[in-house]
Parts: C-alpha cells; sequence; structure tokens
C-alpha cells in the first residue's frame, strides 16, 4: 500500500477488529437445520450480492449453533468469503452466524461498517494473493487477520463513503450500458440469421443425414512428451479449431490415423462443466499437420452435397440449434454430456447450397463488423475494471475529495496499476 495519509491510522486488520471464523453443525441432523438463526456461506454470497445481506438460504436452530464452533457476529459486521472463491464482501444486516467459508471482521466503534466494507473490497487482489490450497485457494483466519487496515477518523470515513458510492455509481451506470451493448450485438447476429433464413425455402434436416460419414468420437490418450500430437478441448474456438492447442500423445501415427482431422472437419465439444459450452462447434479452417482429434470431441464431416461447412459454422450455434443441444444434455458429476445419437437428431434449417452460400457471406460481413464493435466494447469493459480498481484504491490513500480533481487522481492510479 501508499503511504498513510495524515491524520490516518495503519494497523493490522485483527488488531482493531474482532475476526471471527464460521462452522457447520452435522449436515445429517435434522434438529440442527430449519431453525431462525442465520446462517450464511460463500454461495449465498454469491447468489446474493447486496452490499447488506440477512441471512442464507438455511438457518440453523439453537442446537444447530451449540453444536459446532459457529460464532454469533452483531448486525454492522462486515463478512468476506474465505474459500470458493476468495473476497466476496457483506455486511451483516441482522445478528448472524457463517460456515467456514467465511471470515467476519467485528469492527470497534470507531470503524465505520460501509467504510470497512469498500476497504475489503479493495483488499479482495491481496486476499487472493496471499491465499493458499491446491484444490481451491483459501485464505487462512492468520493471514486474513494480517490484511493491513487503515483509517482516518469516523466523520472523514463516512465521507469517503459517500464520495466512493457516487463515483461507484456512475461506473455501474456506465458498465451496465456496455453490458447491454453486449447483450444487444448477441441479439443482433441471431435476428440477422432469422431475417435471412426468412426470405429462403429451407428444410429441417437431421444433423446425422447431413453429414458424409457418421459422426465419430474422438480417441484418449496419454500423454507422453514427443509423443504423436492430439488436439486439446481447448482448441475449439468460436474462430475455428486452434491447432496449437495440443499435446504429445503415447500413441503412434497408425494408431492414431482414424482420428486425424482435415480441413473443414467440424469438431463438438461433447462434455463440459457449463451446459452453455457442451455441443459448442467448431470449424477447421487450414489444412493441419497429422494431428487428431480427442476423446471430448466428436467430429462430423458435412456431405458437401448437403450443407457446406461455412454455413454449418454459422448455423451451429445459433440459438435454435443451442436450446435443443442443452436439452438433450445430461449432467455426471458435475460435468453436462452429450452424444452422437443425440447430436445427430438436431434439426438444422437447411436452404439450398446456393442461398447457403449467400446466407453466409452476407453474415460473414455483418460479423466482421460486429467483431470491430466487440473488441470496443471489451476495451470498454476492461477500462471500467480498471478505473473501478483504481477507485477503490484512490479512497484509502485518502485521494477521493469529491471534487473534479478525483478524475486525474483516478487516472494516475490506473495508469500506475496497468
Amino acid at each position: 500500500m501508499s503511504e498513510v495519509p495524515a491524520g490516518w491510522s495503519e494497523s493490522a486488520l485483527g488488531d482493531v477488529c474482532d475476526v471471527v471464523s464460521g462452522a457447520t453443525p452435522k449436515t445429517g441432523v435434522a434438529e440442527f437445520w430449519g431453525g431462525d438463526i442465520a446462517w450464511l456461506t460463500p454461495a449465498d454470497m454469491s447468489r446474493d450480492r447486496s452490499q447488506t445481506l440477512h441471512g442464507g438460504e438455511r438457518g440453523l436452530t439453537e442446537a444447530g449453533l451449540r453444536s459446532c464452533s459457529a460464532r454469533l457476529v452483531p448486525p454492522g459486521s462486515v463478512i468476506v468469503s474465505s474459500r470458493a472463491p476468495v473476497g466476496y464482501v457483506a455486511i451483516a444486516g441482522r445478528e448472524m452466524c457463517t460456515n467456514q467459508g467465511c471470515k467476519t471482521a467485528v469492527p470497534p466503534e470507531f470503524i465505520e461498517p460501509k467504510y470497512l466494507y469498500w476497504h475489503m473490497l479493495a483488499a479482495k487482489p491481496d486476499l487472493e494473493s496471499r491465499a493458499s490450497g491446491t484444490t481451491f485457494k483459501e485464505i487462512s483466519a492468520k493471514r486474513f487477520a494480517e490484511t493491513r487496515l487503515r483509517w482516518p477518523d469516523r466523520s472523514e470515513q463516512r465521507r469517503i463513503v459517500e464520495v466512493l458510492e457516487d463515483h461507484l455509481s456512475r461506473l455501474d451506470a456506465a458498465a451496465d450500458y456496455v453490458s447491454a451493448a453486449t447483450a444487444r450485438l448477441s441479439n443482433l447476429d441471431e435476428a440477422s440469421l432469422r431475417q435471412q433464413l426468412a426470405h429462403v425455402a429451407f428444410e429441417q434436416v437431421p444433423f446425422g443425414e447431413a453429414l458424409s460419414i457418421p459422426l465419430s468420437n474422438g480417441r484418449s490418450v496419454p500423454t507422453r512428451e514427443g509423443g504423436f500430437p492430439v488436439l486439446r478441448l481447448t482448441a475449439l474456438q468460436p474462430a475455428g479449431v486452434d491447432l496449437s492447442a495440443r499435446k504429445g500423445g503415447a500413441w503412434s501415427e497408425d494408431d492414431a490415423r482414424p482420428f486425424l482431422v482435415a480441413k473443414d472437419d467440424y469438431l463438438i465439444a461433447r462434455g463440459n462443466g457449463s451446459i452453455r459450452l457442451v455441443g459448442r462447434g467448431s470449424l477447421v479452417r487450414s489444412d493441419p499437420d497429422p494431428i487428431a482429434f480427442p476423446d471430448t470431441a466428436i467430429r462430423a464431416r458435412p456431405n458437401e452435397a448437403t450443407l457446406s461447412t461455412e454455413y454449418l459454422d454459422l448455423v451451429w450455434n445459433s440459438r435454435s440449434v443451442r436450446r435443443q443441444i442443452e436439452s438433450m444434455a445430461r449432467t455426471t458429476a458435475g460435468i453436462y454430456k452429450v452424444n452422437q445419437k443425440q447430436l445427430a437428431s438436431v434439426l438444422l434449417p437447411v436452404p439450398s447450397l446456393r442461398d447457403q452460400a449467400a446466407i453466409t457471406e452476407r453474415l460473414t460481413e455483418s460479423r466482421e463488423q460486429a467483431a470491430g464493435l466487440a473488441n470496443s466494447i471489451a476495451l470498454a469493459q476492461r477500462r471500467t475494471l480498471s478505473l473501478r480498481r483504481s477507485i477503490l484504491a484512490a479512497a484509502f490513500c485518502g485521494k477521493l475529495t469529491g471534487r473534479h480533481t478525483d478524475d486525474e487522481a483516478v487516472e494516475e492510479l490506473a495508469e500506475a496499476m496497468a
């Protein structure tokens, strides 16, 4: 952190606030659950990102509270998720307790809860950097208590909160506008496809009937450095298959021969932890060196007399096709999966090859224009995030005055943090 402003104090969080860890009663004991004692978890904080929370999805009974080491904290306490993920922050709106995935700072009278709330949000990068763990990152109570806290007198804290929230409310309004622009851009692409199809005759054709060979799965092979190359699932990108996303496999070229990819192959994700990504397709746009596709993908080869590959790439990830795929997907151990039989039954709007070519040309042109807009939107989103971090940093360096000079201070910090 920067130099402590004149008239401010600085100390470890645990030297100023009472730091409280959470706990969970035995989940299989019914008498511990369903009571009126508010109990908060990181999952609750993920679902409701409000500044002040009054409880989570489940409540504890008195017996449940007594059965574990969870402690009640008073209203105004600041709760921080310490794992899965690190850094959600909320103010307790009533007396409550938390599970072990949260750490709570109970502020003294000279620290305003809202001031501490924003201070802990600003400290998120620091908390994340000090978290440890292999399965998931977690910050311990000891390290949480070591977080540096700086503060002015209470009246100045209240003024800083007022100025900070004013700046952030305007930034949030800008972020909402950018998000709306992103949604409109996505809807525009879908509307363009519908409009093009509305002016041509087409048939709804099962995907499997528009292929030159049946759908086929790749093969799972152990990794071996220097072995015959196989694509990774991350190779499936919206712009086309990234042939550089590969690994060496423990197999020979003869073993891999049935799984070699060729230009105009269409690879489809067979499984994914997100239902929005399972079944997404990606086109092999260039002649590859000898490389195979993995068991996590399904290969499709369109029948060129019926279905052009470029047209397939345009319609496969459209909303009408996505609805079909997502309704078919089944989940096992948190992974959504689709199979060849399901994908073969997906109905595609298939006009004549001439109309496919015309639609592809028009939509490709509009998508190129949209890509330029998308880049501008992405830049605006990064800028918004950078300014948000800078505003939070400025607040706790004593640089927010509520005057026009705030903009200069924020810009300087944004450049320094870039």
